[in-house]
């Protein structure tokens, strides 16, 4: 009989292109996976790997082998969904995947939320790029995702998955505090044309939005400086080497001599958590998506207590 944690190792060998890459998307050491692949042949009396340079490549049987998997692991996804609607109970393990800012910004108060009025339910949090959760969602690699996309570049939802919105989540500009744009109480793009930009480096997601972005209003790019962490980015525009356009949520505390102002027309993205069809049912499911709700109420009463006009 095959074994699913087998197949797992071997669809996210195809999936990934190397062992390695799939030991870090399962959780497990590159040689257990290896182990995995070992038995697997011995299961099936068949090679699955080769090697290719210094990586490998799937044989033509390990290509029938994943495509049967796929149907094999998904059918075991919907047998657990039902047994777990059935139960009624929230409980077991279950895997979300998150986003860079929404796993510092949102998911500490779930975990702790979900800890607290749930505890024979244990999480893993994984963050992880939306362009990498979501088909791992679909293959059941993940039970949720939080997701965005912005107002300018939609994100694709898949065949299989539903989803709901938790919040919009503006951008906005950071300048030293010593610019001359720094008094004004929002701003446009084509305001911008002459600045040195501070951003992701390229091959991130945020880069190309920030580039696209700017393009769109009519302005070319001029990237100073990259730097992959918002609190990078914001040292550097407080040094004066240059501005961002940051989102808010996960962003953190605005260091000393940095000043933020809304982009006009607002910008905003949209934050999404999505699951697997057939597992709405699991109540653990439904836990997790209410628990990820609740943090933005709170996360949303917080902001506005801080912008209001009777806040010290």
């Amino acid at each position: 009989m095959l074994d699913l944690d087998r197949l797992r190792a071997l669809n996210a060998i195809a999936e990934y292109g190397s062992v390695s890459a799939a030991a870090d998307i399962l959780g497990i050491t590159t040689s257990a996976v290896s182990q995995q692949i070992a038995k697997l042949e011995r299961e099936t009396s068949a090679r699955l790997l080769e090697r290719n340079g210094r990586g490998v490549r799937l044989t033509d049987a390990a290509y029938v082998l994943v495509q049967h998997s796929e149907r094999i692991l998904a059918l075991i996804a919907e047998a657990e969904a039902d047994l777990e609607a059935q139960r009624g109970t929230v409980a077991g393990r279950i895997s979300i995947a998150a986003f860079a800012t929404a796993a510092r910004g949102l998911m500490p108060g779930v975990l702790c939320d979900v800890a607290e009025r749930h505890p024979g339910l244990s999480v893993r949090l994984h963050e992880l790029d939306p362009k990498f959760s979501l088909p791992q969602v679909m293959r059941g690699e993940f039970d949720l995702a939080v997701v965005h996309d912005w107002e300018n570049s939609p994100l694709p939802t898949p065949d299989g998955l539903d989803r709901e919105h938790l919040l919009n989540d503006p951008a906005e500009i950071a300048l030293p505090i010593a610019h001359p744009l720094a008094e004004r109480e929002a701003l446009a793009f084509s305001e911008l044309a002459v600045e040195n930009w501070i951003g992701a480096p390229p091959g991130d997601i945020c880069h190309a939005w920030l580039r696209d972005t700017l393009r769109r209003s009519g302005v070319e790019p001029k990237v100073a400086h990259y730097a992959l962490e918002y609190p990078s980015q914001l040292a550097l525009v407080a040094a004066g080497l240059g501005i961002a356009l940051l989102p808010r949520l996960g962003r953190g505390v605005i260091p000393p001599g940095v000043v933020t102002r809304p982009v006009r027309p607002a910008l905003n993205r949209s934050i999404y958590v999505v699951w697997r069809s057939e597992d709405g049912r699991r109540p653990a499911v439904r836990a997790m998506v209410d628990a990820l709700h609740i943090a933005v109420d709170s996360l949303e009463d917080a902001q506005a207590a801080l912008t209001s006009p009777s806040a010290s």
